[in-house]
């Protein structure tokens, strides 16, 4: 075990955890922040994860095309979320 997987442990258990759990429970603006904080923490560790295994093509792959999809995911949230438009 090196120190870049010791870093995506402490990553894993201190940071995606807690945004994963905010996600899930709490007012909607809260689980708006817990979901895009949880894409970047998952974009981080898959980072660290090709660092410490020494894949750095796979696990980057990865990285990149969550790093694309995060932000689309938090805007598509946030459209359902916006208020119907009243009729009248």
């Amino acid at each position: 075990m090196n120190a870049w997987l010791v870093a995506a442990a402490v990553l894993l258990a201190g940071g995606l955890g807690p945004g994963v759990w905010v996600a899930c429970r709490g007012p909607v603006v809260h689980r708006l922040a817990g979901a895009t904080l949880a894409s970047v923490l998952t974009c981080v560790l898959f980072l660290l994860l090709a660092q410490g295994f020494g894949r750095s093509s796979s696990y980057t792959d990865l990285a990149l095309v969550l790093a694309v999809l995060g932000p689309v995911g938090t805007l598509v949230f946030t459209r359902l979320l916006a208020p119907e438009p009243e009729e009248g």
